[in-house]
Parts: structure tokens; C-alpha cells; sequence
């Protein structure tokens, strides 16, 4: 046997054994997807329209379907069986899932999966020991008085020195601005200074985009696009070949986390004794705490204090152009002669109302999922098997009429009011979910609303605000891009124009 007979065999033997290797994957990959995906052959109507996209005929977003569907459960509740996942908006399961049975209903290592590579093990991807950790550290530092006069006055220079000269600067020039983009900006600067002590300046007159601000940015996206496959496999395989929106994730999260090395090691250069930025603070704590958990502290502020805001002051100008009166209601609150001090934004209770209903409608955070732990019955009797997924649906809950009444598509801040000299009256939690509820309630709720205030009425003060094009329209319906938060397609542009101030403006 000469030695091209052995090439030729030995060739054979290594397509021979390739061949069986791809084979076995493909094999063990069938399995896994029989293993992982609950039905995944299910023809119901809700699981054949979630497959086929069907649903998109007849609703602008998928959170409009899933909030028709659950209308028309008598149980506010319904199955994805091809998701392995219920899907409520009935007060009593969310209650029983965010307090009664909370240790049954955690956050999951399947979610954990999903955001693991962006948020690691930061506050709002664990459960457990090393949630209530970081949970107790983060609620000592919010709810410092130093901190939160420290945030105020961030936010207050903020909209003087930077938002406003930069609606201004549109409204001389006659421009249509991206609203949404605008505030964005805003809120991603605001946010770096408050938790880092860092400027990077998105919302300078030229308008750049931190590096750190667009890495961020498809890094959220992509996890989210995780969360709406059909099965963990698809994104799973990609990640392991390295190909794909995998390939573009793991290239954002290299830059995230390099910038975020590099913030820490600065913060760790300059010192962290006498200066009152949230990381700062975490730094001096008396708890040893490394690089990595560090850098899981910041995305995780990243993610909590930018897109949220952004998300409801966007909604917010597109309700207020449409509800012209409302905003007109705002500036005889707020006072055309008041300075806007921490306590008299306090003290505004309609302008309260209006964030409130502008988040009802139009929630930041359209969705949250838990893991049911055992097997468990929700109040409403709906049964739900170990480890598969429970979504309760904020987005769905602000348009159900068992929770609002007949009226729950109209955009009425008074609903909020209540007493003779109209009081702010929030509703429970757990029929309004918005900043969560129960054990993992927001921290960051009371800096949000300041912060949204404190924009609110300085633009209201200041400028008209007009959406063009299209989406001015009355009837017209924002379609929201996939994303952790809700971000609409295509932006929010607007025409700003100035009004004249008077006292009695």
C-alpha cells in the first residue's frame, strides 16, 4: 500500500468522522430544542399567530396584541405555550408574585442567561444573597439626603445649561429635532454624572455620541432580540459559532466593558473620599469589592437611570401634543414667575398626575419576567408549571378596563386626583406596576419623577413643542423598536418654538 492509498483512507476516515460529528450536534440540538422549548409544535391561535407574526395584521406592536389578548381573558391571564410562558395583567397574580410568594417567583438563571453578558451579576440580573446585598448598599445611597440634593442639582444645571440652550438653539434655527434623541442625550449625561462622576457630554450643542452611549445601545438591543426567539437554542448556537447579532453583541459588551474599566480606574486615580457620585460612594463602603463587580454596579446604573427617562419624557411631549390643554394646565401650576426649586417641583400635583398617566399608557419597561420555582396555583387559579416563565404586563394593565374603567384609552390626568384642591392619590402597585412593586419596588422612583419633572416643566415653560409629520397625527400609534425599553421607530421629531414668558404664564 503506497503512500497516496493512505492519504486517500485517511481522508476518507476524516469525512467519515466530520460527518458523524455534525450529525451528533444536529442530533443533540433536536433534543435540546424538545427539551428546552415547552410545545414547540403547538397550533393554538395564540401560538400560531405568535410564530407567524400573523397578529402584526391587526396591531402595531406586540404589546398591543398581548394587551387584546389578555382583555379578552375572563382571567386576565393567558398561555405562549411555544414560549413556555404566562402572560397576566390580573393585580391579584402580580401581588402574589412580587410579595406573597416572592422566593417562588425569582428572576431565574434563564434570565440571568438572557442579560448575563451585559448586566453580569448586577442588582437587576440576581437573585438571592447577592441581590439583597446589593439591594440594601444601593438603598442606603439613594435614599441619602446628600445624594438626592446632589442628583437634583446635576439635573437642575442639566436642563439650564444644556437642554434648553440646545431646544433654543432649534427653535432659532427652525429645525426639526429628533425628540427622543434629545433626550436621550440628556438623560445619558445626567446619568453618568450622578453615578460616576463623569461628563460625557452627549448633549453639547454639537451633538456627539459617547462611544460608551452607542455601545450601550446595541448591546441592549441584541439581549433584548434574545428574549424574543422563539428558543434559547438560536441564540445560544450563534453565540457559540461567534456569528451574527452574537458576534455584534460580544463586540458592544467589549467596549462597554473596557470603558467601564477605564471609569472605575479613574474613579480609583482621582480618589472617592469627598465626592458624592453613586460609585464613588460604593467604592468608600466599608465592602471589599472588585473590578468586575464594580463594573456590573455601572452598567447597571447605566441601564436604570437613561432609557427609562428618555422612554417617558418622549412619550410624555407626544401626549402633551396631542392634549394641548394638558400642557397649558402645567404651566398655570408651575407658575411662569416660580423658580423651580426642589420644593415647589414637590409641591406640583397635576404635573404629578400627568407623569403618571403618561406612564400608564405608555410604560418604560412594557414587560418583566419571572421564573416560577415549584409548581404553583396563581390566585386567579391559573396553574403554573416548575421552572417555566411568568411575564406580568405593565403595558397590558394600563389598558384594561377591569383595572381603569371604560375610559381607558383617554389620556386623563385627573383620574390620579382626588379632594377638593385635586391631590395626588396613587394606586396600588400592584395594579400599576410600573416601577414594580413588592420587594424589588424601583429604588430610583423618586429620582426619576424629579428629574422628569424638573424637564417637563422647564419645556413646557419655555417652548411649544410639535410633532411633525406623521406621527402629529391623532390616530397615529407609535410602533416601538425591541429593546429593554420602549423606544419608538424612527424617533420623535419635532418643531420647537419659543413662547413668550409672562408672569402669568
Amino acid at each position: 500500500m503506497d503512500a497516496g492509498e493512505l492519504s486517500w483512507g485517511a481522508r476518507c476516515a476524516g469525512l467519515i468522522f466530520f460527518s458523524l460529528s455534525i450529525f451528533s450536534v444536529a442530533l443533540a440540538a433536536v433534543l435540546l430544542l424538545v427539551r428546552r422549548w415547552p410545545n414547540p409544535w403547538c397550533g393554538c391561535h395564540v401560538c400560531r399567530a405568535y410564530l407567524t407574526g400573523s397578529w402584526a395584521k391587526d396591531f402595531t406592536n406586540l404589546a398591543d396584541w398581548y394587551a387584546h389578548l389578555l382583555r379578552e381573558s375572563p382571567t386576565a391571564t393567558v398561555h405562549v405555550h411555544v414560549l413556555g410562558c404566562t402572560v397576566t395583567a390580573n393585580p391579584a397574580n402580580v401581588e402574589y408574585m412580587l410579595k406573597a410568594r416572592f422566593d417562588n417567583f425569582p428572576k431565574g438563571k434563564r434570565f440571568a442567561a438572557l442579560l448575563g453578558d451585559l448586566l453580569g451579576a448586577g442588582i437587576f440580573n440576581v437573585d438571592g444573597d447577592a441581590w439583597r446585598h446589593q439591594r440594601k448598599m444601593a438603598s442606603l445611597q439613594l435614599g441619602s439626603v446628600t445624594v438626592r440634593s446632589y442628583a437634583y442639582k446635576i439635573v437642575a444645571q442639566e436642563v439650564e445649561a444644556r437642554l434648553l440652550p440646545v431646544l433654543a438653539d432649534a427653535a432659532d434655527k427652525g429645525k426639526v429635532v429628533d425628540l427622543q434623541d434629545v433626550f436621550r442625550r440628556f438623560a445619558f449625561d445626567t446619568v453618568c454624572k450622578i453615578s460616576f462622576g463623569l461628563d460625557p457630554g452627549c448633549l453639547d450643542l454639537d451633538m456627539r455620541m459617547s462611544d460608551l452611549a452607542n455601545a450601550f445601545d446595541t448591546a441592549s438591543r441584541l439581549c433584548a432580540m434574545r428574549g424574543a426567539a422563539a428558543s434559547p437554542l438560536v441564540w445560544k448556537m450563534k453565540r457559540m459559532l461567534n456569528i451574527g447579532s452574537e458576534r455584534e453583541l460580544k463586540k458592544a459588551i467589549k467596549l462597554v466593558d473596557d470603558l467601564a474599566s477605564a471609569m472605575i480606574l479613574q474613579r480609583r486615580t482621582l480618589g472617592f473620599d469627598n465626592t458624592h457620585d453613586l460609585l464613588s460612594r460604593f467604592m468608600a463602603s466599608d465592602v471589599a469589592m472588585d473590578d468586575k463587580y464594580l463594573r456590573d454596579i455601572v452598567v447597571s446604573f447605566l441601564l436604570a437611570g437613561r432609557d427609562t427617562v428618555a422612554s417617558a419624557l418622549t412619550m410624555l411631549f407626544l401626549h402633551l401634543h396631542k392634549n394641548p390643554q394638558v400642557a397649558a394646565a402645567i404651566r398655570a401650576e408651575a407658575g411662569g414667575d416660580k423658580p423651580s426649586t426642589y420644593e415647589h417641583l414637590m409641591s406640583l400635583q397635576y404635573t404629578h398626575a400627568v407623569l403618571f398617566e403618561n406612564m400608564r399608557l405608555f410604560p418604560p419597561v412594557q414587560f418583566d419576567s419571572k421564573f416560577c420555582t415549584a409548581a404553583d396555583v396563581l390566585p386567579d387559579g391559573t396553574y403554573v408549571e416548575a421552572e417555566s416563565r411568568v411575564m406580568y404586563h405593565p403595558y397590558a394593565m394600563g389598558r384594561m378596563p377591569s383595572i381603569w374603567g371604560a375610559d381607558y384609552e383617554a389620556f386623563r390626568p385627573d383620574r390620579w386626583l382626588t379632594g377638593p384642591g385635586g391631590s395626588f392619590a396613587p394606586a396600588s402597585l400592584y395594579k400599576y406596576p410600573v416601577f414594580q412593586a413588592g420587594l424589588r419596588v424601583c429604588l430610583g422612583k423618586e429620582l426619576a419623577i424629579t428629574e422628569m419633572k424638573a424637564v417637563g416643566v422647564a419645556v413646557v415653560k419655555a417652548f411649544d413643542v410639535e410633532v411633525v409629520g406623521e406621527n402629529g397625527r391623532r390616530g397615529w400609534a407609535p410602533t416601538f423598536v425591541p429593546g429593554l425599553t420602549a423606544s419608538i421607530s424612527g424617533g420623535l421629531p419635532v418643531r420647537i418654538i419659543k413662547r413668550t414668558l409672562t408672569p402669568n404664564s
